[in-house]
């Protein structure tokens, strides 16, 4: 069973890397035999992870890459040709908030939500297939969304919830166009995870302690997720234990979109 999560002789590539979800993902997949190439605008951080992904004995790349630009996610891949020679694996890790109520949203702030997520995911992606259609070997694509997508969350996510909903689009219409290649394309929908940035959030004054309560209401497991939560799913839809597995969105968050607006997971 063992070897159906084996990753040995395969690229895999994750955008947002230099914490976070992106950084545990690319550590896991580089402990199960990958070779992981990062991307971030977090210079400090992405030579940390490669530190990290280099002692465990993997080769590694690091690029500094703003994926709102897409000559730069071009650049990206094409230093991924010139060191690894290859995608195997693409996470799309890379996403940005923008809250605010809807009638005072900005539109260069709408628009910034979406060229980081929807848009960069797909030119990443797109990227990646091309890679992977010549090869001949297929893949696996991983979008990481959020269970924002599936339902709507208020609060002043407009933006984010738009953002994750196309992803969403975007998962299912790439798997169904890409399965013949042998290319699955799957998405993690999180519920709030105890990110670097999500946590700063948490202890600013500008956090109001009783949104922790509501947050939890809403996780029947009654926390919330930590990136390393995320590695399991991502190491499942990246290997061959998945191999019938294409166009999922697979919620990793605590029992959130299973429970009904008006239910409860205490009496």
């Amino acid at each position: 069973m063992a070897d159906l999560f084996d990753l040995s002789g395969r690229n895999a590539v994750i955008t947002g890397a230099a914490n976070g979800i992106g950084r545990a993902i690319a550590l896991g997949m580089a402990r199960r035999g990958a070779d992981v190439a990062i991307c971030d605008l977090d210079k400090e951080g992405l030579q940390s992870a490669l530190a990290d992904l280099t002692v465990l004995g993997r080769r590694g790349l690091a690029v500094r890459c703003d994926v709102e630009q897409p000559e730069q996610i071009a650049r990206f891949f094409a230093e991924i040709d010139a060191n690894l020679g290859g995608v195997d694996v693409l996470v799309n890790n890379v996403g940005h908030v923008a809250r605010s109520k809807p009638e005072e949203l900005s539109l260069d702030r709408w628009n910034w939500v979406l060229a980081t997520g929807a848009t960069a995911s797909f030119l990443c992606a797109q990227e990646a297939g091309r890679r992977m259609i010549r090869s001949g070997r297929g893949g696996s694509i991983i979008n990481i969304s959020s269970i924002a997508g599936a339902t709507a969350l208020g609060r002043g996510n407009l933006s984010h919830s738009v953002n994750k909903g196309a992803i969403h689009q975007l998962t299912r219409e790439l798997a169904v166009e890409w399965a013949k290649y042998g290319i699955r394309v799957n998405a993690i929908l999180p519920c709030q995870v105890r990110t670097e940035g999500f946590q700063s959030w948490l202890d600013s004054p500008d956090f109001d302690p009783a949104l922790m309560d509501r947050f939890l209401a809403g996780i029947p497991m009654n926390r919330l997720a930590v990136p390393e939560d995320m590695v399991g799913p991502a190491l499942f839809l990246a290997s061959d234990a998945s191999a019938m597995v294409t166009g999922t969105l697979l919620p990793v968050d605590g029992g959130n979109l299973a429970l009904n607006a008006g239910g409860s997971h205490t009496w």
